[in-house]
């Protein structure tokens, strides 16, 4: 075994990393640029992961990356919610123009947390402090992070059922609707549950990720709106995953033109930092939170870190000059092109944008996982997505050129003719 491997094996909990006995799984990563990944013994591969969907610019991107270098030596920590460094406010201004002020919404106010789940249990808080209603709905295939709030709202069974006796219960699930004909009986059972519960918010990914790729139809998040306006329940939109272009526009919500009272974000907004966000509109965050006399209710050591939201800032401006988030949309059209010339027997093309996959049926997540290693070894990076694991998923940085997409489709049909 790899001698980095082993050292996992032996000093890391053996639940984090799956190390497969036959070596096949994983790779160690040693260096990264643009879309390729170079491992430990100096094989280069393809990323079509983006490294969970995060570097959305390309791996170490210049700009943002001078941008951290640059922080890092001026100043690598500050005191979070003391005393503040210069770029907290510019990011937090920058994340209100980008959503609240873009869709008219007024301004938005934020708070800085450090991973995606973070960003959600902000969320949550805020919708207690400001409607004084505990109950939550979400939705099944749900993936909202794995910290005890989230995970209340997080629906699969593998990952809540070992903690269930220190869970709350204010979470309550409903269907997420793929069909017109899904969608009607989704809204039937939301009244329901508006009614038997004291529901203070709806928490939604606008596509679900991990549960499949999942793309709803375009009158879900309308409904929603409406619902939580007759009931005084905030709106809240994880937008983790989907943020910042991944989809072909800023943010998922928008192909649907409708807005939230509350978005978390992470993953992409620094290309590559643990740094998160929940954004509210700013009526909503004063209704909630009180001001600060000096003891933040809720806040963190690294809240803010300095140099992710330096990289933050540089990351925004990439993608707008660069024009990212307009090629995530050509390439994700161009990609559900080239299936169509590279289709693979069984598959059905999903998803929206660069947050595409190719899922199968349930039962073929074995066969799935199989092309999934077997196209590491052909020097492809790609994760499996879905409970059972049945949807190949597509997730590259937009800086992905076509022919290394029709490259990587080619190799895949291949792979699943021999499987």
């Amino acid at each position: 075994m790899n001698l980095h491997l082993q050292l996992l094996r032996d000093y890391e909990s053996r639940n984090v990393t799956h190390l497969a006995e036959d070596s096949s799984w994983p790779i160690v990563w040693d260096r990264a640029k643009g879309v390729h990944v170079w491992d430990t013994d100096g094989k280069k591969y393809l990323d079509l992961t983006a490294a969970f969907a995060v570097a959305t610019t390309g791996h170490a991107n210049p700009r943002v990356t001078k941008a951290a270098q640059a922080q890092l030596a001026k100043l690598p920590h500050a005191m979070g919610d003391v005393h503040p460094h210069a770029l907290k406010g510019q990011l937090a201004s920058e994340l209100s123009k980008l959503t609240f002020e873009r869709w008219k919404r007024g301004r938005g106010k934020t708070i800085f947390c450090n991973s995606g789940f973070e960003a959600v249990e902000a969320a949550l808080k805020t919708a207690l402090l400001a409607t004084g209603k505990k109950g939550v709905i979400a939705f099944e295939g749900a993936y909202h992070g794995l910290g005890y709030g989230a995970l209340a709202a997080t629906h699969r069974e593998h990952f809540r059922n070992p903690f269930k006796k220190q869970l709350s219960k204010f979470g309550h699930f409903a269907p997420f609707p793929i069909t017109s004909k899904e969608l009607a009986e989704t809204e039937t059972q939301l009244k329901v549950l508006f009614k038997k519960h004291p529901i203070g918010a709806v928490l939604v990914e606008p596509i679900q990720g991990r549960a499949g790729l999942r793309v709803p139809p375009a009158k879900f998040l309308r409904m929603l709106r409406s619902l939580c306006d007759q009931h005084d329940a905030l709106l809240i939109y994880d937008e983790i995953y989907t943020g910042f272009g991944r989809t072909g526009e800023w943010f998922a919500c928008e192909h649907s033109s409708s807005f939230p009272d509350l978005i978390c974000l992470g993953k992409a907004l620094t290309n590559g930092f643990p740094l998160s966000a929940c954004v509210g509109r700013a009526t909503v965050m004063d209704r909630a939170w009180p001001e600060s006399t000096g003891e933040a209710i809720h806040t963190s050591t690294f809240l803010g870190h300095p140099v992710g939201c330096a990289m933050a800032l540089a990351q925004v401006r990439e993608l707008k000059e660069k024009k990212l988030i307009t090629q995530s949309r050509r390439r994700g059209k161009q990609l559900e092109k080239l299936y169509k010339r590279f289709p693979i027997r069984g598959a059905r093309f999903v998803g929206k944008g660069l947050m595409a996959g190719l899922a199968f049926d349930e039962s073929e997540g074995p066969r799935v996982f199989a092309v999934v290693k077997d196209m590491l070894r052909r020097g492809y990076i790609l994760l499996p997505a879905g409970e059972h694991g049945n949807v190949i998923a597509l997730t590259p940085a937009f800086t992905i050129t076509e022919k290394q997409l029709e490259r990587t489709l080619r190799a895949l049909q291949s792979s699943f003719a021999k499987s």
